[in-house]
């Protein structure tokens, strides 16, 4: 077996969202997730993931014949500007506004945008604010 790497954050491993149209659900998150430095990681004819993100349909084997419900997914934006990217280039992909970039009242700094899925996902990212990161993200060598 090679060598290969992940890099994962402190709480969730992965996420599944099983979908009604792969491809419209692709087109969507191979153009949301590069503003906010995430590249696709794989696909295959059922499936395409992004870091902890599992995307399937419903007949994929992981999926069990059921689409997932309505779900709220919030990305982690480097700076102000990649969520500003983040909204626009939903839109201009299949994403339909649900809270245009901005301040949010939930702490000083917490500055995002919100926009629905092609599935109706709220998907939201986020920039906290000007904060120093022990590191970019948890590295797992297996």
């Amino acid at each position: 077996m090679e060598t290969q790497e992940l890099h994962r954050g402190r709480l969730i491993d992965h996420l599944q969202l099983v979908v009604r149209d792969l491809p419209a659900s692709r087109k969507f998150y191979e153009a949301i997730l590069p503003p906010l430095g995430v590249p696709i990681g794989g696909s295959g004819e059922d499936y395409f993931w992004a870091d902890e993100l599992f995307v399937s349909t419903a007949d994929s084997q992981a999926a069990q014949g059921h689409l997932t419900g309505r779900h709220h997914l919030a990305f982690q934006a480097r700076d102000r500007a990649a969520v500003d990217a983040f909204h626009k280039t939903a839109l201009a992909n299949g994403g339909t506004d649900n809270g245009a970039p901005g301040e949010r009242p939930y702490h000083p700094g917490y500055y995002a945008a919100f926009v629905l899925d092609p599935d109706g996902n709220n998907i939201e990212a986020v920039f906290h604010g000007e904060a120093r990161r022990s590191a970019d993200s948890v590295k797992v060598t297996f």
